[in-house]
């Protein structure tokens, strides 16, 4: 197991810092994607282009850190994190991003609090046995 109980709360902090920066950082990207674009090229008004573009530039790299936080305490692999990482490029896509890295690290969690191996520790075990 990559963690146990005891790094639970420190977890679900860093999956709520994560989840909070994912959403901010998804909304920004929408609103200047589909309404800040348009308004500066096709009605010459840069406003909210100026307004959104610089805040989701900087909450992005907040986005990647908590991301890399979050990914190393319940140890997941580099493509995932690359992934993240693209999703808060792409309008829309960091919600799916969120709901799934969500998902991923509450199931870890369960698994750590039921005193469930799960499938790293338990194909470990398997070749510890064969010894």
């Amino acid at each position: 197991m990559p963690f146990d109980v005891a790094d639970i709360p420190t977890i679900r902090k860093s999956l709520l810092f994560y989840r909070i920066m994912a959403w901010v950082v998804g909304v920004l990207l929408v609103v200047l994607v589909l309404i800040g674009m348009p308004l500066k090229y096709l009605a010459g008004n840069g406003l909210v282009v100026t307004i959104t573009g610089v805040p989701h530039g900087w909450l992005y790299m907040a986005l990647l850190v908590s991301a890399y936080n979050l990914g190393r305490r319940v140890d997941w692999p580099w493509l995932r994190l690359i992934l993240i990482a693209l999703a808060g490029t792409v309008p829309f896509l960091s919600f799916v991003a969120e709901h799934y890295a969500t998902k991923d690290v509450r199931a870890r969690i369960a698994a750590v609090e039921s005193g469930a191996a799960g499938p790293a520790a338990d194909a470990a075990g398997s070749d510890s046995h064969l010894a």
